[in-house]
């Protein structure tokens, strides 16, 4: 498995109401899983202050990859990355992993569209934006 490539990680604990009727996580627990990896990453990485900024990443796009199950007690940690950066959009790659196999158990790519909350309208991808995904990225 590929870890050096994805610098951002965040461990996530499943909830006893992430888990359907056969005993393991849900498909819908996973965007939530994905979302607490997004977060965490454009806020410690972007330094996005929602509160503050006129201009924030919006979802745009969202798809996943169910690969392996995932068990109630499963340790999972969420991997992030940004794969592509545009003018007004960069694309996240995320991954949840079962550390316990060390086993790739879903994967999931979102488009995130810069938005100005003012104007309603997408906008160019501040260049603060730009330079912390490149710092980061590289490191």
């Amino acid at each position: 498995m590929e870890k050096e490539s994805f610098h951002h990680r965040l461990p996530v604990q499943i909830r006893f109401n992430d888990v359907d009727s056969y005993g393991h996580v849900n498909n819908n627990a996973y965007f939530a899983y994905y979302d607490l990896g997004k977060q965490d990453y454009l806020t410690t990485v972007l330094k996005v202050d929602y509160r503050s900024s006129e201009v924030v990443p919006v979802i745009a796009h969202i798809s996943a990859d169910f690969i392996a199950p995932v068990f109630y007690g499963d340790p999972i940690e969420i991997e992030t990355r940004v794969s592509h950066v545009g003018n007004k959009s960069f694309t996240l790659e995320q991954r949840a992993i079962n550390t316990k196999r060390d086993e790739i158990v879903c994967t999931c790519t979102t488009v995130m569209v810069c938005f100005n909350l003012k104007t309603q309208q997408s906008a160019d991808l501040p260049q603060a934006y730009r330079q912390a995904i490149e710092a980061f990225e590289m490191q």
